[in-house]
């Protein structure tokens, strides 16, 4: 799809997160020239209800055997149709609620839901259907984006840091560090030529939310009000910190079922929260190993962003002012839907959306599959 596009023009892009969560899909709709232009659009979430996430849930734990990327095992060939169809719902309601001329979107960029992520293995599994979400949409669809990435050798993720660096422009602050905590946590480091270099730093929110499911029937820890109550006990950070991840130098990324959160399970529901959560913190804080230099602001995106318990013992824990995207200009729910929309773009026109700082591939490498709509004549 290299260079049917050309460089410069300004598109209209409608980006779809779903991700490694299981929260929900984010819509969101910007216009770029996929590179230093951005023009930020509406946003909105909808989320999953309790029987999709149990669905979803199912199906990774079936993903757990699959060896190659387009394997359907157990319930992943019903959950993927499930998935798409729900995107297209969203997409069109989207549009009805927003008042947007559909003929208005030049593409759409879909992430699709993650259920396994090894790529040591080269080995990526987004749950979605391109070519079925184009058709049901009547819009050019961007998927797969992580593929060719994983394919020569790079880690997948995260692929939302040339998203970053992009708003990062507007920002006064170098060097600059963007944290994502959405299932899995990741940051993009920006310094002061606008060097990148990011990374998965561990556990986000999925830890903390699988645990308060299983105990108490509930998405997530509402505030980090159940983690506030609780005691740390630091032995068990401790344990997950000692993971052979952490060893490792970037770039690299998670699986979202890396670590096991079992090993709480003993625990009293509001310690076993607290020492969750603390460890997600403790890890985000041993990623400063990595950096070239201390970043003098931390923007916090994601679903995370909203456990005030958790951004408190992320601010304990490393040096300078953390604060939540809108503090720093930005929608920190519709962040990476925008980033899908911007490498959706960036894809068409044939430039890199990963890099050696960024995957650890080998060189900048660009990616996605395109699906086109069906053109429908009288």
């Amino acid at each position: 799809m290299h260079g049917k596009v050309a460089v410069g023009k300004l598109m209209r892009a409608l980006g779809l997160m779903s991700g490694t969560s299981m929260d929900g899909i984010d819509v969101a709709m910007i216009e770029t020239d996929g590179e230093t232009e951005v023009v930020r659009g509406p946003a909105m979430t909808f989320p999953y209800n309790s029987g999709q996430r149990r669905d979803l849930a199912q199906a990774l734990d079936h993903a757990r055997g699959i060896v190659r990327r387009h394997e359907r095992p157990g319930s992943l060939a019903t959950a993927e149709q499930m998935v798409t169809e729900l995107h297209a719902a969203a997409v069109h309601a989207f549009f009805r609620k927003r008042g947007i001329d559909r003929a208005s979107i030049d593409v759409i960029g879909f992430h699709g839901q993650t259920v396994l992520h090894r790529p040591s293995q080269r080995l990526t599994v987004q749950l979605g259907n391109g070519t079925l979400l184009a058709e049901l949409t009547t819009r050019d669809v961007v998927h797969d984006l992580r593929a060719a990435d994983v394919a020569a050798g790079g880690q997948g993720a995260p692929l939302v840091p040339v998203y970053h660096r992009a708003l990062a422009a507007k920002l006064p602050e170098r060097p600059v560090a963007v944290l994502n905590i959405g299932g899995v946590a990741n940051v993009t480091w920006v310094g002061g030529k606008d060097q990148l270099i990011a990374f998965d730093t561990g556990p986000g929110s999925a830890m903390i939310d699988d645990l308060v499911m299983r105990r108490t029937g509930q998405p997530c820890d509402v505030d980090g009000a159940l983690a506030a109550k609780g005691r740390v006990h630091e032995d068990y950070v401790k344990e997950y910190l000692r993971h052979s991840f952490f060893a490792g130098a970037p770039p690299k990324s998670l699986d979202r079922n890396t670590f096991a959160g079992e090993l709480v399970d003993g625990l009293p529901v509001e310690d076993a929260a607290a020492t969750l959560t603390a460890f997600t913190a403790a890890s985000i804080a041993k990623a400063r190993e990595h950096l070239p230099e201390e970043p003098r602001l931390w923007v916090v995106t994601g679903g995370g962003r909203r456990n005030k318990t958790l951004m408190s013992l992320i601010a304990g824990r490393v040096e300078n002012a953390v604060v939540p995207a809108e503090a720093a200009g930005f929608d920190g729910d519709s962040v990476e839907a925008e980033a899908w929309a911007y490498l959706a773009v960036r894809s068409l026109k044939g430039l890199p959306i990963t890099f050696p700082a960024t995957t650890g591939v080998a060189e900048p490498l660009t990616g996605g599959i395109l699906a086109k709509a069906m053109t429908v004549t009288s």
